[in-house]
């Protein structure tokens, strides 16, 4: 049974499932979809939630933030994580935010002030590391528009930090790190059949992961320029080489970072490389 996070993430996973080779499909209204594999089953719930319900053996495992595995206390085993987004594939964070214009510095400006926040335990744990006394009260949303009218304070969660800057708001602190994880039940961890076919997804989702910053790279290249290109360029080291039947060229095949290519293709160019062919991996299955 996996749980899958209903919402912002609701899409974004699907469209990693796809990659990773499980089909999921799911009507507008419907929170049981339907899943390729005989042996899943699942249900979209919020992902706040997903812990607590695989941590009580609902689920067998679910993808849910860090952020909410810390918030509920959850006792889950962290299988691996899995950094993406609705928007990014960059971790998320926790920030401790007030007006531009707020004369707060630091946490400990806060004592006896009004901090609004989803995650109230994570802010009541920061607030007793730092000695601070203040009263910390439940955002359902929108909680930028809350200061300063409502509050002194929030703690939001930005990737880029470019929605607090628009709304003049000025970062003070970062209270946690977060990103999205595969984590299990412990009792399904201990069962072998379980615990193999949990790690099998995990190692699928992470290949298609991976898959999203890298392409591979055909191309025909005179074998005189074959050297030129290894040393040259480093993310040509180990690529597979072929004989064609000209024999005065060769095939090369390369794995690579999709940023490399912009740069990379005019230097093949430059080595009179021909057929040059750039193509989208769908898994790049890790060491």
């Amino acid at each position: 049974m996996l749980g899958l996070p209903k919402g912002s993430l609701e899409e974004a996973t699907l469209r990693l499932f796809a990659k990773a080779g499980f089909k999921i499909t799911k009507s507008s209204r419907s929170y049981r979809p339907s899943i390729d594999d005989p042996e899943l089953d699942g249900r979209f719930v919020r992902a706040q939630e997903i812990s607590r319900y695989v941590e009580h053996g609902y689920f067998d495992c679910g993808l849910t933030g860090h952020d909410w595995v810390v918030e509920n206390g959850s006792d889950v085993v962290e299988v691996c994580d899995l950094i993406y987004s609705r928007a990014s594939a960059v971790k998320s964070r926790w920030v401790l935010v007030v007006p531009e214009a707020s004369p707060v510095q630091s946490v400990k400006d806060l004592e006896g002030k009004r901090i609004a926040t989803e995650v109230t335990n994570i802010v009541g744990r920061y607030l007793k590391e730092n000695n601070v006394n203040a009263e910390v009260e439940f955002s359902w949303g929108a909680t930028e528009v809350k200061v300063p009218d409502l509050v002194d304070a929030i703690v939001d969660l930005t990737e880029t930090g470019n929605s607090i800057r628009a709304n003049k708001l000025r970062i003070v602190d970062t209270l946690l790190e977060t990103n999205t994880k595969l984590v299990a039940n412990r009792k399904s961890w201990e069962d072998p059949v379980k615990r193999k076919k949990i790690e099998n997804i995990a190692l699928l989702l992470r290949s298609a992961l991976q898959a999203d910053k890298m392409v591979g790279l055909k191309l025909n290249i005179p074998k005189e320029k074959v050297d030129g290109i290894m040393s040259s360029l480093p993310a040509l080291r180990n690529p597979t080489i072929s004989p064609l039947s000209c024999s005065k060229y060769v095939a090369l095949e390369v794995i690579l970072d999709e940023y490399v290519v912009r740069e990379l293709i005019p230097t093949l160019k430059a080595h009179d490389a021909e057929g040059i062919i750039e193509y989208p991996l769908n898994k790049v299955v890790p060491d």
